[in-house]
């Protein structure tokens, strides 16, 4: 009987462990999503979120470099981590005319400093201005889905 177990160690398989009881509940599942719960507004605080617009694309990430003197087309709204991207494009809409076009189409970016603080502008969404069933857009997702953190910033093209 040593002489097996020396035989596995030497080629480098553990035992199995022994299975006592009933099985426990299976792992999770390392590539779903966790689930993204919507916050209570009435009693959660909300964060400010400075959103940058620009009509025909996303702004440079060296348009971020210098805190303090990021682009000029600011809005600062109050909102929630669960605020979906229909509910920001609505906002979009009642701060710049263009957004109103009814062919226009606003890209969504996240713009936050990566590990060696240098800002990085990342797309995460789209949506139309007046969306219909034809035309599916990102407007069902969430801040929070899409990896939002607390101090990011919003970039949204206008096209």
């Amino acid at each position: 009987m040593a002489g097996v177990g020396e035989a596995q160690r030497r080629q480098g398989r553990p035992l199995p462990p022994a299975r006592r009881g009933p099985p426990g509940p299976p792992p999770p599942l390392s590539k779903a999503a966790p689930r993204f719960e919507p916050v209570d507004r009435e009693k959660i605080c909300p964060l400010l979120l400075r959103v940058f617009t620009k009509i025909g694309g996303h702004h440079s990430d060296a348009d971020f470099a210098v805190r303090g003197k990021e682009p000029k087309d600011e809005v600062q709204i109050y909102t929630w981590k669960d605020a979906t991207l229909r509910e920001l494009t609505d906002l979009v809409k009642e701060v710049a005319p263009e957004a109103r076009r009814r062919d226009a189409v606003l890209s969504f970016a996240f713009v936050y400093p990566d590990k060696h603080g240098r800002f990085v502008v990342k797309e995460v969404g789209r949506t139309y201005s007046y969306p219909n069933g034809r035309r599916p857009d990102c407007g069902g997702k969430a801040l929070g889905e899409l990896s939002f953190q607390i101090g990011d910033y919003l970039d949204v093209a206008i096209l």
